[in-house]
């Protein structure tokens, strides 16, 4: 049986390419922000109801908003960050649980990085899509969970985001 591909979405879809153009214009306080708010709502608990004991998700989580407010330095909250992509390569044998703990650590990663939001979708939709059809569905199906799972993350950074922000983030995809 074939590994599962460890993220989805296509970067050249439209799906993918709207959201890339809305996170291009937001700063990156409010890119982070949405990260970790959807992160925590939406992938945290796939991964928590595998791994219940495993505090590493969520402390990645609590230290990029410490970093966000003034209260950690970021080298600080990149070992909390690491800790969580650690827990992402330990759960290989569960893909959902896995893909859901690289969403979060991309979410954290956020704080350093206003590109790591576009890894949010990526994995993020792999981790919705395993969970609700495995890891052996038809690629169809994936693209569809992947064009949805994107559509609600833009709606989630539209409903914060900030007209006419700014100073958006600095991005330079090297997709």
């Amino acid at each position: 049986m074939p590994k599962p591909r460890k993220m989805l979405c296509d970067l050249n879809a439209p799906y993918t390419q709207s959201l890339m153009r809305l996170i291009e214009t937001q700063s990156k306080a409010t890119l982070a922000n949405w990260a970790l708010d959807y992160a925590e709502r939406n992938y945290l608990p796939i991964y928590a109801s595998y791994f219940p004991q495993d505090p590493r998700p969520s402390a990645a989580i609590q230290a990029a908003r410490e970093w966000l407010d003034g209260k950690l330095k970021l080298p600080a909250a990149k070992v909390f960050i690491l800790a969580a992509h650690a827990a992402a390569r330990e759960a290989e044998r569960v893909p959902q649980a896995q893909a859901a703990a690289r969403a979060i650590a991309q979410a954290a990663s956020t704080i350093h990085a206003a590109t790591h939001a576009l890894g949010l979708a990526f994995y993020g939709a792999a981790a919705k899509a395993y969970e609700t059809y495995g890891t052996q569905a038809d690629a169809a199906v994936y693209e569809q969970v992947s064009a949805a799972e994107c559509a609600r993350l833009e709606a989630a950074l539209r409903a914060v985001a900030i007209p006419d922000e700014p100073n958006p983030a600095r991005i330079n995809w090297h997709c």
